[in-house]
């Protein structure tokens, strides 16, 4: 069944080059069963044409709030009940900011202001107005009201710029108005993920660490929240945007993340063991930088092992959580997985070759095997966004099981 038949998707466009996408945007969302009402700007009918809108949507284009034929019969109000969901895109700096205010001097904004649909913002603008931090609070703001914001991405913009601000692409539009719409498996349920690496001090200004980006991790969350879940997640020292409505713990060491991990493991119902955490750290961690001495070409480093946390989760005696590690191989993968699974009393594992070119650390893209006590799933090779919401799915069936 298609998630989005049915669905009533009020698309509202502003004065932004990114416009010329919501052609293939309304397409692509009428092909999967939405109906889709085009309300447009002034300044949005200067880059792509109402009469173009029209042919794609197959409904007439609104585009004014002093319209008297629609007026008659308070047409913005109706416009306003009819709407499942108002998806802004592309949403500019000026109409962001004219939402922040609350202000409703045309057709657009007087709609969010009186529709009690869910509304979702993409935003997109030039780097420099989105870093602006009058754009920052006004997203901020909008957030806060409960909006839900779809991007921006970053990459080479219009104006030739580089940096955050470009709208998503259509499907990329499409795939968060499916997952809005889709069911809610973990509704009720908190999951807690711990994700990236650690860094163990060796003096003052090194450390010991891994390769280990954290996007698996915040691809979990990210999916775990779009199926309902209430997530926290503990994050070593990585540069990732926090997904949206996902609480955030940023941690260090592997001993910081132990401790953050066992505070937050018996207030959930499920959690994920994600992060590359260093199997061991330095015995003494020095006051004052090392030097580097002429008379020796060696530094000795007494290392002793770091706590292990997905083992110390899974061996929780109360208010345990359905407990998942991960294992990152370079050979005999369902062997160690097995291994560690057994060993570790998981309920689940998720393992990958890492040797593998393209996958796991530093890639967009993973390929996973789930193994579980009486079986196992294959994930082929897929972006970790996606391998992500296929893990969350399988967790979720076990928990209803």
């Amino acid at each position: 069944m298609q998630t989005l038949a049915g669905k009533k998707i009020l698309l509202g466009i502003s004065g932004g080059i990114a416009a010329y996408k919501c052609a293939e945007l309304t397409r692509r969302l009428i092909e999967r069963g939405a109906q889709v009402q085009v309300v447009m700007t002034h300044a949005a009918k200067e880059f792509i044409t109402p009469l173009t809108m029209q042919a794609v949507s197959g409904r007439p284009v609104s585009d004014s709030l002093l319209d008297p034929a629609a007026e008659a019969s308070m047409g913005h109000i109706e416009l306003a009940k009819w709407a499942d969901l108002v998806l802004l895109a592309p949403a500019t700096a000026d109409l962001i900011a004219r939402m922040s205010a609350g202000m409703g001097n045309d057709l657009l904004t007087t709609l969010v202001l009186a529709t009690d649909a869910p509304i979702a913002v993409s935003p997109a603008m030039n780097q420099q107005m989105y870093l602006n931090i009058a754009t920052q609070e006004n997203i901020a703001t909008l957030a806060r009201r409960g909006m839900s914001i779809w991007g921006p991405a970053a990459g080479e913009q219009a104006c030739g710029d580089v940096g955050p601000g470009r709208m998503l692409e259509p499907m990329q539009l499409v795939s968060h108005c499916e997952a809005f719409f889709a069911d809610k498996p973990l509704e009720g349920k908190s999951v807690v993920i711990t994700a990236g690496p650690t860094r163990e001090a060796i003096d003052p200004v090194r450390y010991i660490s891994n390769h280990s980006s954290g996007k698996m991790g915040f691809a979990l969350a990210e999916a775990a929240q779009k199926l309902g879940a209430q997530v926290t997640l503990i994050a070593g020292p990585v540069s990732l945007t926090t997904p949206q409505g996902v609480e955030r713990i940023n941690v260090d060491s592997a001993q910081n993340m132990h401790a953050k991990a066992m505070e937050q493991a018996a207030k959930h119902n499920v959690f994920i063991g994600c992060a590359a955490v260093a199997d061991y750290r330095p015995e003494v961690i020095a006051e004052q930088k090392i030097k580097k001495t002429d008379d020796s070409d060696q530094m000795s480093i007494t290392m002793v092992k770091n706590p292990d946390i997905i083992a110390s989760v899974a061996s929780m005696k109360e208010a345990r959580p359905f407990t998942v590690g991960f294992a990152a191989e370079t050979q005999d993968v369902e062997h160690y997985a097995r291994t560690k699974l057994a060993k570790k009393n998981l309920d689940m594992i998720c393992a990958n070759d890492v040797s593998v070119e393209g996958q796991g650390f530093n890639s967009n893209d993973n390929a996973i095997t789930v193994y579980w006590k009486e079986g196992k799933q294959s994930l082929t090779l897929a972006s970790k966004q996606q391998i992500a919401q296929q893990i969350m799915a399988s967790i979720a069936e076990k928990l209803e099981a």
